[in-house]
């Protein structure tokens, strides 16, 4: 405690990083909390003859947050891997990654580092089926790569190692970055893969579409079924949410201990006042009872006992109160009974 019993810099910096830390994530945990109650509140609907009524029935021909599942079929002409055979999909993502050891002039140590120098994705329109054939209902997908978690299978992965000279090496050493070379990946949403969508779906003419939700919640291509998206979700609330009980704990026991040094300090001032009044309250009511004589006896009397004649001078504080009997009484550590300051050495005072 600074004086004045304001808490000191560092506490109060402390607790407003504290406070900070743990709104921010409270900001985050409300997020994930509405992201889940929207999840576990959407519409689930299937993909069968009774979709088409069933929107012709929902305000405005749209369901505005709905679950479907089924699997995707290519609406025109599909897109092949550049490296497997055979393998054909409708969105297509290319990667090139550099891999390198950057050094560190902090720690002394070389730490990974990756960076992405190229990627490219390709798409084509397509569309959810039922997985039986001859159903006859589809749902075109709409704007796939706004999808908060778009599900894409990695059918090809290669790393090319960089081939260094003796001079490159020691050219490395010197920059501080080493390259080890750069990874080649190739991802693809195949056709046939069993998806499950969360979206506004909605009936424009004769086509049944799904698209990125307007009410600000997020839009789901994803390979595992909606009860584990659900679960998925649900644990992210939690883990949000431990980590804001823990930080808010945190904020509560530094603002406690602030707040009981506080108490603490004022306490003391408290006190010490109440003694220094009982004190002046003494020697008038004893300055009345006694002649002029008396009254200047009293005035080098100590102020414990009130009998015996001041015979110790205080350092560092300089006062001058008590007798050398009441001095050895006083309870450790030693304070001045006047100011509370502590007493570091004693010097004996003579009356001449």
């Amino acid at each position: 405690m600074e004086g004045g019993g304001r808490p000191s810099a560092v506490q109060a910096a402390l607790l407003a990083a504290s406070a900070a830390l743990t709104a921010l994530l409270y900001s985050v945990y409300r997020q994930k909390a509405r992201v889940a109650r929207g999840l576990e509140g959407a519409r689930r609907v299937r993909l069968d003859g009774d979709l088409r009524a069933v929107l012709m029935e929902a305000p405005g021909r749209c369901v505005p947050y709905a679950v479907i599942e089924g699997v995707v079929r290519s609406v025109k002409e599909t897109l092949s891997s550049q490296f497997v055979e055979n393998c054909k999909g409708v969105v297509q993502r290319l990667t090139l990654q550099e891999h390198k050891m950057v050094w560190n002039r902090t720690t002394h140590l070389w730490n990974d580092y990756e960076k992405i120098i190229h990627q490219r994705t390709n798409t084509t329109p397509f569309e959810l089926v039922p997985p039986e054939e001859g159903a006859g209902v589809t749902v075109r997908v709409m704007k796939p790569l706004e999808a908060a978690e778009l599900s894409m299978e990695t059918v090809y992965e290669k790393f090319h190692p960089s081939v260094q000279s003796f001079t490159d090496v020691i050219g490395h050493y010197i920059s501080g970055e080493r390259p080890k070379g750069i990874q080649e990946t190739e991802q693809m949403l195949k056709v046939g893969t069993a998806l499950t969508g969360v979206g506004e779906l909605v009936l424009d003419n004769t086509t049944i579409k799904l698209q990125p939700p307007k009410q600000g919640m997020p839009y789901y291509l994803s390979s595992v079924d909606f009860d584990s998206l659900l679960q998925k979700q649900e644990s992210n609330v939690r883990f949000w949410k431990i980590l804001t009980v823990v930080f808010g704990f945190a904020t509560c026991a530094v603002l406690f201990f602030i707040l009981r040094k506080q108490y603490r300090y004022h306490r003391e001032r408290r006190h010490l006042k109440q003694m220094q009044d009982e004190f002046r309250q003494a020697q008038e009511r004893l300055m009345r009872e006694m002649n002029v004589e008396g009254g200047e006896t009293l005035k080098n009397a100590c102020v414990i006992c009130l009998s015996n004649t001041k015979s110790c001078v205080f350092l560092e504080c300089g006062h001058v109160c008590s007798c050398g009997e009441c001095y050895g009484a006083l309870p450790e550590p030693k304070r001045c009974p006047i100011c509370r300051q502590a007493i570091s050495r004693v010097v004996p005072l003579y009356n001449s």
